[in-house]
């Protein structure tokens, strides 16, 4: 009876069309990125480990898989990683890709999904990328289900300390920036990670900077015209990644033209 109702349960999921979500950190929450995903037509099953949920063993039964991102860092320190559920969740990433789940990991769940599949994350050695930002679609992208209606120069929310210096091997880079050049990349043909944050409005970009005014204003920084920045993009960032996030949902639904089994482009 348990593994019937177990099965009852998966054939639920996979009906309704559900994402598994990992919220990493209670202060990268879904955010728009959530209202985007559930107009879009995807139901939305959001685990918070940071707070003592447990993850799944595998991906049977979801649609999509999201990973957000959060302030630890991805490589850990001395053989302990940056927090204790990130090998299950590295386990998770690479069956997605395996599985051909689609999935879309953003910037700490971006370089969690590099690492997963042999790619490095460390410090980066240009320092922190913090507040409204350009980067550069590269032309491979063009053939990417999602990426193809991107502009060149996409406006982004960058706040990170770490970045991906080395990509797994066979993973196409589909964004980049002088400073950061991993700025986007799919694994496999339906694993999407990027770098920066499109997830981010104006109330969480500013909370992530009052918890660290007096460190930015020490370095240099000018925390309330980063803050300013972010706001006078908003409208921007909406246009361009809104479609993004409905083609994701597309893709998990089965709908997004031109996105069957054959046609996705498949790594080499």
């Amino acid at each position: 009876m348990a593994a019937e109702r177990s099965r009852k349960s998966r054939a639920n999921l996979v009906s309704v069309a559900t994402a598994l979500v990992i919220e990493n950190d209670p202060t990268d929450d879904l955010r728009r990125l959530g209202d985007w995903l559930t107009e879009a037509g995807l139901e939305l099953s959001v685990l918070r480990p940071h707070a003592g949920d447990a993850l799944p063993d595998d991906l049977e039964g979801y649609a999509a898989f999201v990973v957000m991102g959060g302030e630890q860092d991805a490589f850990g320190k001395d053989g302990v990683p940056g927090a204790p559920w990130f090998p299950k969740l590295e386990s998770l990433l690479r069956k997605a890709v395996k599985n051909r789940v689609p999935t879309l990991a953003i910037c700490l769940g971006g370089q969690l999904l590099a690492q997963a599949h042999g790619g490095t994350v460390e410090r980066s050695t240009s320092g922190p990328e913090i507040g409204a930002r350009l980067v550069a679609r590269r032309d491979v992208a063009e053939s990417d289900p999602l990426w193809w209606a991107v502009p060149f120069a996409p406006d982004v929310i960058q706040y990170h300390f770490d970045e991906i210096t080395e990509l797994p091997l066979g993973a196409t880079l589909l964004a980049a920036s002088p400073r950061y050049p991993h700025q986007a990349f799919r694994v496999g043909d339906r694993a999407w990670g990027t770098q920066f944050h499109i997830e981010c409005d104006v109330d969480m970009f500013a909370n992530w900077v009052e918890n660290n005014r007096d460190w930015m204003t020490e370095q240099g920084w000018q925390p309330d015209g980063l803050i300013a920045g972010v706001e006078a993009t908003q409208d921007d960032v909406t246009e361009v990644w809104q479609p993004f996030a409905r083609r994701f949902a597309e893709l998990a639904l089965g709908t997004l033209p031109g996105a069957g089994r054959r046609e996705l482009p498949l790594l080499s």
